[in-house]
């Protein structure tokens, strides 16, 4: 667990520190989020996915392990969150090769957290 509480942790001072800084922008981030990823047509596992995908996409750690976590509470499993990853490959080539497996590990990670708390 450590790559993915690493991350979290870098993170949630300034994340802090910038919630102080604007509020409302924040606020509005987090209202949007909730409300994208509300169950709907789509489950929030198949949403968690999609995120996880466009986090690859957009080599992003913090959001890889936000919604690694957020799959792994909705029960994906560890081949769908691969298949996911594969169409993340196909779409971006040679850094989806790289980003891709940073995304298992922290996957992973967070089976791993929550089999702890189990």
């Amino acid at each position: 667990m450590d790559t993915m509480h690493n991350i979290r942790e870098e993170l949630r001072q300034p994340a802090l520190d910038l919630r102080e800084l604007i509020p409302d922008v924040l606020k509005g981030h987090a209202e949007l989020s909730a409300a994208a990823m509300r169950e709907g047509e789509l489950t929030r596992a198949t949403k968690e996915l999609l995120a996880i995908v466009i986090a690859v996409t957009r080599e992003c750690d913090g959001c890889i392990v936000a919604h690694t976590r957020g799959a792994a509470q909705q029960g994906v499993s560890r081949q769908q969150l691969a298949e996911a990853l594969g169409v993340a490959i196909a779409m971006n080539g040679g850094p989806g090769t790289v980003w891709g497996p940073r995304a298992l590990r922290a996957f992973d990670e967070a089976l791993a957290e929550r089999a702890q708390k189990a």
